[in-house]
């Protein structure tokens, strides 16, 4: 049981980071992901029906992904229509576009298929199936997890991170912000595409509306995250999204087998979540403006201290 719940939490986690680049890093309000998870799911799952090989199946899913994304952006970029809006218009489209990858089929399922997940049982006989599943995840994560902390330390992945907190600094650098946003948000999308095409694995199938309302459910994920602890360093903050995602799943985990205690059911699950990002958001931005004020205060008491010492 709890081995199950860690690997729900490390798959979705690989999304978290995905929503974590759109929403924190580049300052996007990215709505693609509830198309882009269920793009990956799709493709991964289409390929290994037609005797592909699995490893290939993640990398194409990634890559149907990152196209998700470079729609959005070039939507964004060249119609200059909001951030927002073009990732609603290209998760719209990639609904008909998923079913036509799944062959016109709103759920293709994976039954006696080899995927990821029968596969890692068999190479670690000697441990649990359970353990050997989440042994297998979490290798796959930290893979991810690397990947992201190194491409934010190159040159390129700094302009990206920079490009969120003050673009008018990338344009005086002589970037171009069109292209950095592109590379952004295809990254994001392509992240998110990969956690779609293991959690089809992990699942045994792919469903067209995989993806409805992931796009909160990372969010909430991301705010639980950062009230562990306090951090500007890439590979913390991605550390933050992946423990974020963990906690996340194991309170929807023990919200199914125990709601019932105080009248929750599986239908109050979006409403909670809704209010739990409202709240979270609430008391970050109350952080801040105490911050804030304190170190008004202390500044003030500093230029006081000067004044009289002057004196």
């Amino acid at each position: 049981m709890i081995e199950g719940i860690f690997v729900d939490g490390l798959i979705f986690s690989i999304m978290v980071i995905g929503i974590l680049i759109s929403f924190r890093v580049l300052d996007f309000a990215d709505l693609t992901c509830d198309g882009s998870l269920a793009t990956g799911a799709a493709v991964a799952t289409m390929h290994i029906i037609s005797g592909g090989s699995i490893f290939f199946a993640l990398i194409l899913a990634f890559l149907a992904g990152t196209v998700a994304g470079f729609v959005t952006a070039t939507i964004h970029n060249k119609f200059k229509i909001p951030g927002l809006l073009a990732g609603i218009l290209t998760m719209t489209m990639l609904y008909s576009i998923n079913l036509r990858i799944l062959g016109n089929k709103a759920n293709v399922p994976l039954l006696r298929i080899e995927t990821f997940y029968t596969i890692i049982p068999e190479k670690l006989s000697s441990l649990p199936s359970s353990v050997a599943v989440l042994i297998g995840t979490l290798l796959v994560v930290l893979i991810v997890k690397t990947l992201v902390d190194v491409f934010f330390r190159t040159d390129l992945g700094l302009a990206v991170g920079a490009l969120g907190g003050n673009e008018q600094m990338v344009i005086s650098q002589g970037m171009n912000p069109d292209y950095l946003k592109l590379l952004g948000i295809g990254v994001s999308n392509g992240l998110i595409a990969l956690s779609g095409g293991l959690l089809a694995q992990y699942q045994g199938f792919a469903d067209a509306n995989l993806g409805q309302g992931m796009v909160v459910q990372g969010l909430a994920a991301i705010m639980i995250g950062e009230f562990l602890f306090s951090s500007n360093r890439i590979s913390l903050i991605t550390l933050r999204a992946v423990l974020g995602a963990i906690i996340y799943k194991t309170l929807m985990f023990f919200g199914r087998k125990y709601g019932y205690l105080i009248n929750i059911t599986p239908n109050d699950f979006k409403l909670l979540t809704g209010i739990l990002v409202i709240t979270s958001l609430w008391i970050a931005k109350s952080r801040t403006t105490a911050s804030n004020r304190v170190a008004k205060k202390n500044a003030i008491l500093r230029t006081q201290k000067g004044e009289q010492s002057n004196d």
